[in-house]
């Protein structure tokens, strides 16, 4: 089993193919193109070929663009831009509320998005406008124009031109102001500044305003209701008998009120308490009284002490001198006699010390059962009082607060009131602005710039627009992707200097190499070489097939084969016979004739000519009779190729008819005047005719034009060859001498 595979001219590949499988299953089933699963692929090659191909077309919109840059540029009007810096400092937010000023802190990014936001308000514009009474400026506005009218248009214009640019991480703000005319940017920029700082000022003072009204309002309120209150709580006291004192709580210097029932049975309860404590004690002094005379009180007793020191300084003389006298002695029974009154004494003192204890006990039992009864007393008057104290209290609360909301806002009240014109302002200026000494539009080089980039943007847009809407047949790739059958070769795209037969006789021309690179490629399409019959057909007319089976069936005849071209298209024919005869193909086809006397000799050794003969009614019925089949096998016989010339595919059914005769059958198309639609159904009709595709070729083709980098052969020195395009036009074959005698 012998493989074979090949390159084509033009970068087509053609298909490996085994000589078994040609021999079985026939050429329509072996040159099948690689898949069209690559059509739509981008690739740096493809890219490349698009902008060769349309090039002009993005160099003419590129330089539109840049040209239009710098129109445009010329003519608009020079533009002046003015710059300030501010500076806006932190600040804290102060909120009246019920229990405390409180300070509400915003970030950084918050605050001077806020300042920025408020210098692009419209308020802070009317402002600005107003300030430079741009209103009455006769350079911007018409007089006739009504005030309301000029000052909103004013604003609207300052608004317009002013560009507010926060400074990323730092507390500045760029203010920037373009206008036609310098001063009046400089102007605007450093009114901006100015305006903005007063009108914060405004606007922290009537804030404080507001507040000192609002407080104004709430304390006027709030002090009714007190006085309501008040008015209310001493009414029910009075319609009640309810007296109540300040007193002192005794903690932190706060003071309460109590009512004088309260307050006496505070202090009579403690001295019923006293009183009892005191007679608990004056009973424990009488019970020890009476169990003993030494007692604590005899004891403490100033006079009984007296006499006991007396009594005790006698006993000690008396005994003393009992040492110098006898007991009864006088002296020592005075001494005697003294000790015993004194004796006596002390005996009646201490009976007056237990008599007034008895009478200090039943006193302090006296005092104690009266404060007991007053207590009882105003506990039931207490508890009265507190039964009508529950409403006296509900009053009172309401007093204490009314009178706390009361005292709060005041002190609210006063020190917005110290505070009012205070505070320090958060926006300063940094920088003024100064008059602009040049514009800063247009920016000619950077307009230039993109306008070069939008014109090769644009370009680039259109051409692959374009080429992704042109889907024209117009590279041998094509072939392959689109149509799916092998690419032969291509045949280039020449001027009218020189006529097919003058290139063809050329064998350095780039005609001649295309053709014998297309003649090359048919030899590897079958396992023995070349077809014997070759049909050459086409989309539609004037595509290049006449000129591309008589460039083949030349070639052929040149290597010393004896060739037939047959002109198969009976409806429009190509070729001509000799004057007067109407010997040819279609009256083979009507059973007149045979080949042998049908055939005619040109000028080119072993080529032969079959003309189409008269043209018939009927062209599709004549070669559906079965007859053009023993046409070429007489043909055959007599000649090694048989080239058929066929008419167009589409529209017509004669090259269907006749591709199922041939062995072989070429598509010629021409290089981007195709749609991929129309040669495809082409090539799906051939199919469907059991035609044997043997490829196609691709005639006109221009590879500057197309931006397919395809080449032609060799060179050979500074020699140009070019043919006569049009060749699809009625052409006469020349004859040999011999048939040109017999024909005078």
């Amino acid at each position: 089993m012998n493989n074979q595979s090949g390159i084509l001219p033009g970068g087509g590949a053609v298909v490996p193919f085994e000589r078994h499988e040609l021999a079985s299953t026939g050429l329509r089933d072996v040159l099948v193109a690689q898949p069209a699963a690559n059509e739509h692929r981008i690739t740096p090659s493809e890219v490349w070929r698009v902008i060769v191909k349309w090039w002009w077309l993005i160099a003419a919109i590129t330089f539109v663009c840049l040209v239009t840059s710098v129109v445009l540029s010329l003519l608009v009007q020079p533009e002046y831009r003015a710059r300030s810096i501010l500076e806006v400092n932190r600040e804290g937010v102060q909120v009246v509320q019920m229990g405390q000023i409180e300070t509400m802190e915003m970030g950084d990014r918050e605050f001077i998005n806020t300042q920025a936001g408020l210098l692009r308000s419209r308020a802070l514009a009317e402002r600005v406008a107003r300030s430079l009474n741009l209103a009455g400026n006769s350079q911007f506005f018409s007089p006739q124009t009504p005030r309301p009218v000029r000052e909103e248009q004013a604003a609207g214009f300052v608004q317009g031109s002013v560009a507010v640019n926060p400074v990323r991480d730092s507390r500045l703000i760029e203010l920037a102001v373009e206008s036609t005319d310098p001063e009046l940017a400089a102007k605007i920029a450093n009114a901006y500044g100015e305006n903005f700082i007063q009108n914060n000022l405004e606007r922290r003072f009537e804030a404080n305003s507001y507040a000192r009204s609002f407080l104004e309002q709430r304390l006027a309120a709030v002090r009714k209701k007190l006085e309501d209150s008040e008015r209310q709580l001493v009414a029910y006291a009075q319609r009640q008998g309810i007296v109540t004192l300040n007193v002192d709580t005794g903690s932190g210097g706060g003071r309460t009120e109590q009512s004088i029932d309260a307050g006496s049975l505070t202090s009579i309860n403690g001295a019923l308490q006293q009183a009892r404590t005191e007679r608990i004690a004056v009973e424990q002094r009488l019970r020890q009284s009476g169990g003993s005379r030494a007692t604590t009180e005899v004891l403490a007793n100033s006079t009984i002490q007296g006499l006991v020191a007396q009594k005790s300084d006698l006993q000690a003389q008396y005994q003393e001198k009992l040492g110098l006298y006898q007991p009864d002695y006088p002296l020592m029974a005075q001494m005697r006699a003294r000790i015993q009154s004194l004796d006596s004494a002390i005996k009646r003192e201490v009976g007056n010390v237990g008599g007034a204890l008895r009478g200090e006990y039943e006193a302090a039992i006296g005092r104690e059962r009266q404060l007991e009864a007053k207590v009882n007393q105003l506990k039931a008057a207490l508890l009265n009082l507190r039964g009508r104290s529950i409403q006296y209290t509900i009053f009172q609360r309401e007093v204490d607060t009314n009178r706390a909301l009361y005292d709060s806002l005041l002190q609210r009240y006063k020190e917005v009131g110290v505070a009012g014109g205070l505070g320090s302002n958060v926006v300063s200026i940094v920088d003024r602005a100064q008059v602009p000494g040049a514009p800063f539009k247009p920016n000619l080089p950077f307009n230039m710039a993109i306008g070069l980039i939008s014109g090769l943007l644009l370009g680039f847009g259109a051409a692959f627009a374009l080429e992704w809407m042109d889907d024209t047949i117009k590279t041998p790739d094509d072939l392959t992707g689109k149509l799916g059958i092998p690419a032969l070769g291509v045949v280039p795209r020449a001027g009218k200097e020189a006529s097919l037969q003058e290139q063809l006789a050329d064998s350095r021309s780039q005609v001649t190499e295309a053709y014998q690179s297309i003649r090359t490629a048919l030899q590897f399409s079958t396992d023995h070489g070349l077809p014997k019959s070759l049909l050459i057909t086409s989309t539609r007319a004037s595509e290049g097939k006449s000129s591309t089976a008589l460039a083949l069936a030349q070639i052929l005849s040149k290597l010393g084969a004896s060739v037939l071209l047959i002109d198969g298209d009976l409806r429009k024919p190509t070729f001509k016979g000799p004057a007067g005869s109407d010997a040819g193909l279609t009256s083979l086809l009507a059973g007149s004739g045979t080949v042998k006397d049908a055939v005619q000799p040109t000028e080119h050794e072993g080529l032969h000519l079959l003309p189409a003969g008269r043209i018939p009614p009927n062209p599709a019925e004549l070669l559906a009779s079965g007859r053009f089949s023993a046409i070429l096998e007489q043909a055959g016989a007599m000649f090694d190729y048989v080239v058929v010339d066929g008419p167009p595919v589409l529209g017509l059914a004669d090259a269907p008819l006749l591709s199922f005769h041939c062995e072989g059958t070429v598509m010629v198309i021409e290089s981007g005047a195709i749609r991929r639609g129309a040669a495809l159904n082409a090539v799906k009709r051939l199919r469907a005719a059991d035609a044997r595709i043997t490829g196609g070729v691709l005639t006109k083709f221009s590879a500057t034009k197309s931006g397919y980098g395809y080449g032609y052969g060799y060179g050979y020195g500074d020699d140009q060859y070019t043919y006569r395009e049009g060749i699809e036009t009625k052409t006469q074959i020349k004859l040999s001498k011999e048939a040109n005698a017999a024909e005078a």
